[in-house]
């Protein structure tokens, strides 16, 4: 089944050529507002961290790991980049991870670039990082230094974001499908076989957050973004 087997990197066809041009507009309107917000997340320490994220999630994406016969999923790295970069620096690095794959290696249409950067690097970071973010507040009184704990918050944010960009395939291609499937036939497929990608992901991304969270606990976004709330709080 092609389209279920494209899985989150959509490739020419798979939606209509309007419904592609149009987000390819809103992926370009995110990305500037990333763009424009990422400056507040930055600084002279957290550069270099972005761009190894970014260096890490081009690496990591290019190896697949299967999850049922003739079906292989492989990490989409929103969430690990929210939780270490920022949500609109975390957006900018998975976007540039799929332009140059696209035009690159071919892993993804061109013409499908915005709809892969709308589920993936906006979709499925936004809902990664608000759901870190949101598990953070409610452990952080108890568990705020535990490492296991952060791991846990990253497994579970890793998991929804890859939910979630999923359904916005499903979305995408239920405004402008152009193949021969059916919407229920992709909808179920897709958030049965990406709930296991999400494990395998969620997996990779704690173990992942937690080694950084080991070493240098002061690089984490969504520790620095914590203290920061707590003084502006206090």
């Amino acid at each position: 089944m092609t389209i279920v087997n494209q899985a989150m990197h959509m490739s020419d066809g798979i939606v209509n050529a309007p419904v592609s041009m149009g987000f390819i507009v809103i992926a370009v309107a995110a990305l500037v507002v990333c763009a424009w917000r990422a400056r507040t997340e930055l600084d002279e320490r957290t550069v270099p961290l972005a761009g190894l994220v970014a260096a890490f999630v081009f690496a990591v994406q290019m190896v697949n790991f299967p999850i049922l016969p003739g079906v292989s999923g492989h990490l989409l790295g929103g969430a690990l980049a929210a939780i270490l970069v920022g949500p609109f620096t975390g957006a900018l690095c998975i976007a540039i991870v799929l332009v140059v794959q696209a035009l690159l290696f071919a892993d993804g249409g061109v013409t499908a670039l915005g709809t892969n950067i709308v589920n993936m690097a906006v979709i499925g970071v936004a809902a990664g990082y608000g759901t870190a973010a949101l598990l953070y507040a409610v452990v952080k009184r108890r568990h705020a230094g535990s490492v296991p704990a952060i791991g846990a918050i990253a497994f579970v944010s890793a998991v929804v974001g890859t939910v979630c960009a999923a359904l916005g395939f499903v979305l995408e291609y239920a405004v402008g499908g152009a193949a021969q499937a059916s919407l229920g036939t992709v909808a179920a497929y897709m958030s049965g076989t990406h709930v296991l990608i999400g494990i395998g992901e969620g997996v990779i991304t704690a173990l992942t957050v937690m080694a950084v969270v080991r070493a240098r606990p002061d690089l984490v976004y969504l520790l620095r973004a914590a203290r920061r709330d707590q003084k502006v709080d206090a």
